[in-house]
C-alpha cells in the first residue's frame, strides 16, 4: 500500500520520521494504516481533503478498487463531490445540519431535488 500512494520511502525500516511528513504524506499514511489491518468497517473522514493535486486522482482511484472490492460497511464524509461520485454508492447531503437528499448516487446526479445539492454537484439544473 505505501508502494501504491507513492511512500515507499516511508515503509518500516526507513529512517523516515512521522514528524517530518507532509500534511499530504501523513494522510497517505494514516489511510494506508487504515486499509492494511483487513478491516471489517471503514469510517473515511475526508480521507483525501490534505492531498495535493497530483496525488489525488491516483490515490482516489486506488481507493474505489479497494472499496468496490471491500465486503464491510464504508461511511465516508467528504466536501468533495468528485470524491463522493467517484468513491460512494449511497450519498446523504446535509445542508445545515439537515438532510436535503439521499440517494443512489446516479440517481441523486439525475435528479438533485434543490439548488443546494445540484450546487454541490456542479450539475445544472433545468429551470421550470
Amino acid at each position: 500500500w505505501l508502494h501504491r500512494v507513492g511512500l515507499a520511502d516511508v515503509a518500516a525500516g526507513s529512517r523516515v520520521r512521522a514528524s517530518t511528513l507532509s500534511g499530504g504524506q501523513a494522510q497517505r499514511v494514516a489511510l494506508v494504516r487504515a486499509l492494511a489491518v483487513s478491516p471489517e468497517a471503514l469510517l473515511l473522514d475526508e480521507p483525501l481533503a490534505a492531498l495535493d493535486a497530483g496525488a489525488r486522482p491516483t490515490v482516489r482511484r486506488d481507493l474505489a478498487v479497494f472499496l468496490g472490492d471491500f465486503e464491510g460497511p464504508t461511511l465516508l464524509v467528504t466536501h468533495d463531490p468528485v470524491d463522493a461520485i467517484t468513491l460512494a454508492d449511497d450519498v446523504v447531503v446535509l445542508e445545515a445540519g439537515r438532510v436535503v437528499r439521499h440517494g443512489r448516487v446516479d440517481d441523486v446526479v439525475a435528479d438533485p431535488g434543490s439548488d443546494y445539492v445540484a450546487e454541490l454537484f456542479a450539475l445544472n439544473r433545468p429551470t421550470h
